[in-house]
């Protein structure tokens, strides 16, 4: 383990400010985490050395290697102190996140129509690299409704109903969106692919309810042991991408203007309230309303396929991302103050009581959801009061093997065999992307979780086995 950190409690690790650290380092993992994890400690350490930054740098238990933060790192700044935002801490999927629905159906009920349901999902899903969209746009006009409306957009278009908006975070839409703020080649790109799954770890799975941990808040989000889930994880594909692209250069340019020197490259940050922070907040709003959106479209053909096929109606339970930059209030030393947190790779938790929750889940906390792999679990999870690190946790269960590294070692044939005689029914876009998705190339979920729970991050809901998953 790196000899940096130390055992500061209950799967909490500290490392303490040397050399140009502004704050300490906490991971919150145990040690068999953190040993694949090694080559992404130094990334925590460098962001505590960013402008601005307070209480402490971050980390989830899925930790591993990112672009400058460390992907499940969670940073604040405080633009009052010269505080910065850095789009490697929101990283370049911008809202990426996961969408969940339950269905009024039980596994059992479902199971003699599954590989017909699966079939239908296929063709209606799409997925890969620049594969087209769910909503063909006619031009600029139309994307600049999706950049500032979001999920909201969608729904207006008759794209789902008013419930859909009241769970998902933000009410579907991020404020302050800034389309002037994208360019046009990130217009380009994103024009072609809103509605689709992307490629890589994105997935629409029908998974089951094994296990309910906490009836009353299961009950509260709308899940029941047994019943069918659909969970849709993706983000803003190429328009996300470019807008990260574009935004890093612009800052890495400014930052002498302000005298600012960070020990990574890939840090490159400007102050929030400066030009360059307040272009790229703007962009990024757009970028994660279009994620909003995005998954709000896939989940309309998902609905579309399970009423015809199962006559089953699918209710969203949450959406939230777990790539983005929010400015929130958290009281820190004592005063409130307003921050600017970077979570990339992490989950916002927001526990019991919180006034941002809608009035039917305040009471139990925000649904926070952690897809493990095709062939593992997923998980339902809740905030928790006090929840440290700014009220936030994980959000996955983060990969120890290079997609190259797992590609090697089993084929997609191969791979889709096995699962197949383990009942998951399995639709890849291609057998190499569906190799490097091979459920050993990530850490156990379940102890990913564990940690987390430990920690004191969150609290579990419910337990999620697949029987079936559309890969991009």
């Amino acid at each position: 383990m790196n000899a940096d950190l130390v055992e500061d409690g209950p799967y909490r690790f500290r490392i303490e400010p040397t050399g140009a650290m502004r704050v300490p380092g906490v991971v919150f993992a145990s040690r068999e985490l953190l040993a694949p994890a090694e080559n992404a400690i130094g990334q925590v350490a460098h962001v505590a050395a960013l402008p601005g930054v307070v209480e402490a740098s971050y980390a989830m238990p899925d930790i591993h290697l990112g672009y400058g933060f460390p992907i499940g790192g969670v940073a604040a700044t405080d633009p009052a102190e010269g505080g910065v935002v850095s789009p490697g801490g929101v990283g370049f999927d911008i809202s990426c996140g996961v969408r969940l629905l339950a269905a009024d159906i039980d596994a059992s009920g479902l199971a003699p129509v599954l590989r017909d349901l699966m079939d239908g999902l296929d063709p209606v899903i799409p997925r890969g690299m620049g594969k087209g969209a769910v909503w063909s746009l006619p031009g600029r006009r139309e994307l600049t409704g999706i950049l500032t409306g979001g999920a909201r957009y969608a729904v207006e278009r008759g794209h789902g109903d008013e419930r859909d908006l009241r769970r998902c975070e933000d009410a579907g839409a991020v404020a302050d969106a800034d389309p002037g703020q994208v360019g046009e080649r990130a217009v380009e790109r994103g024009a072609r692919q809103v509605g689709s799954l992307g490629s890589g770890n994105h997935f629409l799975e029908v998974q089951r309810v094994a296990e309910v941990y906490d009836a009353g808040v299961a009950g509260a989000f709308g899940l029941r042991p047994g019943q069918v889930c659909v969970m849709i994880h993706c983000g803003s594909r190429g328009l996300g991408h470019q807008i990260c692209t574009d935004h890093v250069r612009a800052m890495e340019a400014a930052m002498p203007r302000y005298g600012i020197e960070v020990p990574d490259r890939q840090l490159a940050c400007a102050p929030v309230d400066s030009a360059e922070g307040r272009a790229y907040l703007g962009a990024m709003a757009a970028a994660a309303n279009y994620g909003r959106a995005n998954r709000q479209l896939l989940a309309e053909a998902a609905r579309r396929v399970f009423r015809r096929v199962a006559g089953a109606r699918l209710d969203l339970v949450y959406d939230v991302s777990h790539n983005l930059a929010k400015i929130e209030e958290h009281v820190v030393d004592g005063v409130r103050r307003r921050l600017c947190v970077h979570r990339k790779g992490a989950t916002r938790a927001l526990p019991p009581g919180h006034p941002d929750l809608p009035p039917d889940l305040r009471g139990a906390g925000q649904p926070v959801l952690i897809p493990g792999t095709m062939g593992t679990s997923s998980y339902v999870l809740t905030g928790v009061p006090g929840g440290p690190a700014f009220s936030s946790t994980c959000h996955g269960a983060g990969r120890v093997r290079s997609r190259h590294q797992a590609a090697r070692g089993v084929s997609g044939e191969r791979l889709r065999a096995v699962l197949e005689e383990r009942g998951i029914a399995v639709r890849p876009s291609s057998w190499r992307g569906l190799a490097e998705e091979a459920p050993d190339a990530y850490k156990d979920v379940s102890a990913v979780v564990e940690a987390g729970e430990g920690a004191g991050l969150c609290r579990k809901v419910a337990r999620l086995v697949p029987l079936g998953v559309v890969k991009g």
